[in-house]
């Protein structure tokens, strides 16, 4: 078990004091059995009409994470012909349309936490797995020896290779912030979340009908990222909205 989940579980089990604690909740690191569904899932509802394309969320997950249990998520030759880095989140951006109806889009991606990941059950050594309580799905750095068959199974490219330590790795959700009883209520929720300057990014349980993502889904027709793989991711994407540019207005007469 990789370390800050330990030191989860450890402080669930004492009540702060050195004593035991009377919660009896089940630990923290509970698998999710394949193809079982979960009464929570947690994840992230992007807006792909208000993301601005301005890497906060990409440089707010490499600082945290890097800084965290899941680090050093090292660059390799970050200035030369060809850098190479391990990354969480990637914002990729392409134009579509043709000119002069041309526009920009900008389409940040990340594991998908899918409610039947691929990924799973095609791990050796059971490094990679989904948690029943909340629906992450993380890996063990522990049992991974880095073979990349969960890079394969994973249709959405969200898997990378940690060149330095040899495994692979993905984005948690940052779920050690999410279960962190020393930050603030606000701060529980991904860095990615936090310093997205437009809100472009909710989080939060897509099976509670009540909860923030529940709602713009179902306001905004949420949609799953290539649903054809039945992979029931939980991330959603919010659709942009079709606008049409103004025509200017005939200027008065005497005014051209």
């Amino acid at each position: 078990m990789i370390q800050w989940l330990k030191d989860i579980l450890q402080s669930q089990l004492t009540d702060g004091t050195g004593g035991a604690a009377q919660d009896t909740s089940p630990p923290v690191r509970v698998r999710a059995r394949q193809g079982e569904t979960l009464a929570k899932q947690l994840a992230l509802v992007i807006d792909l009409n208000v993301c601005v394309g301005c890497q906060a969320c990409v440089t707010s997950c490499k600082q945290w994470n890097t800084s965290g249990s899941a680090g050093p998520l090292s660059d390799l030759n970050a200035y030369g012909a060809n850098p190479r880095g391990t990354f969480f989140n990637r914002v990729q951006t392409y134009e579509a349309g043709e000119f002069p109806g041309t526009e920009t889009i900008h389409f940040p991606k990340s594991c998908l936490h899918c409610e039947d990941p691929p990924c799973v059950p095609v791990c050796p050594t059971g490094a990679s797995y989904k948690r029943a309580e909340d629906g992450i799905v993380l890996v063990d750095y522990d049992k991974c020896i880095g073979c990349k068959y969960c890079a394969w199974a994973c249709p959405y490219g969200a898997r990378e290779l940690d060149e330095e330590r040899q495994v692979m790795t993905k984005c948690t959700l940052c779920v050690d912030r999410v279960y962190d009883p020393l930050l603030p209520e606000a701060d529980r929720q991904p860095a990615c979340v936090q310093a997205c300057p437009t809100n472009a990014r909710l989080f939060g349980d897509i099976k509670d009908p009540e909860s923030v993502v529940s709602k713009a889904i179902a306001e905004r027709g949420g949609y799953q990222l290539m649903p054809e793989w039945e992979t029931q991711a939980a991330n959603h994407y919010l659709p942009r909205r079709i606008t049409t540019a103004s025509t200017m207005s005939t200027p008065p007469a005497g005014k051209e």
